[in-house]
């Protein structure tokens, strides 16, 4: 029997400005009302960055955090996700304040330093809400998204180590999946791996479909039984790939932070939207969708009691 599908909502992140959507959260009551209702629409793992509540930029004051991981614990089961990829251009101390203080279930972890170019969506928008996000974005051109194995290992031993935090590895491309395979073979993580593939970011591995299956095919050969993969694919490839990993025994994920649209043209107007329409393409195709618990069951978890919010 096929084990029920994981659905991770990312229902911000720190890619889309402001101005890309009217419907992207940017409070902290507004993060928050966008994860209940993912979670209530199906999603088992909330995958969480913050934003300033004035401009909208990334933000990883942990005190923003706070004001929204505890609503989400008390409305919903799910199992909060907390990244540590944070916004471009933050330290790695930034990155990690925000998980670090609230000691979460899972945080997500970059397997490996490249480029990340958000450049191209200048072009798109003639008006900006906020004089940051030109400048955001046209900073990416030159810009190296850095996740060494120093990074990687200082992550690892703060959340994991310090923690009991486990990982939704963060994989842009093949080279990725070889890098978190050399970190398991330093004994610095323990099995099940939670293996987060992801496509069409310009600088990572394209959105093409036989990509992710030559990704999945190696992933089976260094992990066998011991991880379970997800995938997320950019703008208007988010659902493509969504139902064909569901297909081949993967986990989904979806929301506002991955794609700002629920179909051609049409601008998504919550991420509940996006977490509804993956459900019932997943049931439509005879699979289950997991719960949080069975979630935290699969991937070992600590159990939300053991966070500290």
């Amino acid at each position: 029997m096929s084990k029920s599908v994981i659905i991770t909502c990312a229902p911000t992140g720190g890619i889309h400005t402001p101005t890309m959507s009217d419907h992207l959260p940017i409070t902290p009551n507004e993060i928050a009302e966008a994860s209940i209702g993912a979670a209530e629409a199906g999603a088992s793992i909330i995958h969480l960055h913050a934003r300033n509540p004035e401009n909208g930029k990334p933000d990883p004051d942990p005190d923003l955090f706070m004001q929204f991981l505890p609503r989400i614990k008390q409305a919903s089961g799910a199992v909060m996700n907390i990244s540590t990829g944070g916004g471009l251009g933050m330290t790695r101390e930034e990155r990690l304040r925000a998980a670090v203080t609230a000691s979460p279930e899972m945080a997500s972890l970059n397997m490996g330093s490249m480029n990340f170019g958000l450049f191209p969506m200048l072009g798109k928008y003639d008006e900006w809400k906020h004089n940051w996000e030109p400048e955001y974005l046209e900073m990416t051109r030159d810009f190296i998204f850095r996740n060494t194995f120093g990074d990687i290992q200082y992550a690892l031993r703060e959340l994991g180590d310090g923690h009991g935090t486990r990982f939704e590895f963060e994989c842009y491309d093949l080279s990725h999946l070889y890098n978190l395979a050399w970190v398991v073979e330093q004994g610095w993580v323990k099995p099940p791996f939670f293996v987060q593939m992801v496509f069409g970011i310009l600088g990572g591995v394209g959105a093409d479909l036989d990509n992710m299956m030559h990704m999945h095919t190696i992933a089976e050969k260094l992990f066998g039984d011991d991880y379970e993969w997800s995938v997320l694919a950019a703008g208007r490839h988010q659902m493509n790939f969504a139902t064909q990993a569901a297909l081949l025994g993967g986990n989904v994920r979806v929301g506002l932070e991955d794609s700002l649209y629920i179909g051609p043209g049409k601008k998504a107007t919550s991420n509940a939207e996006q977490v509804t329409k993956i459900r019932t393409i997943i049931e439509q195709l005879g699979l289950n969708v997991a719960t949080p618990d069975e979630a935290r069951t699969r991937l070992a978890l600590k159990g939300g009691d053991k966070t500290a919010f």
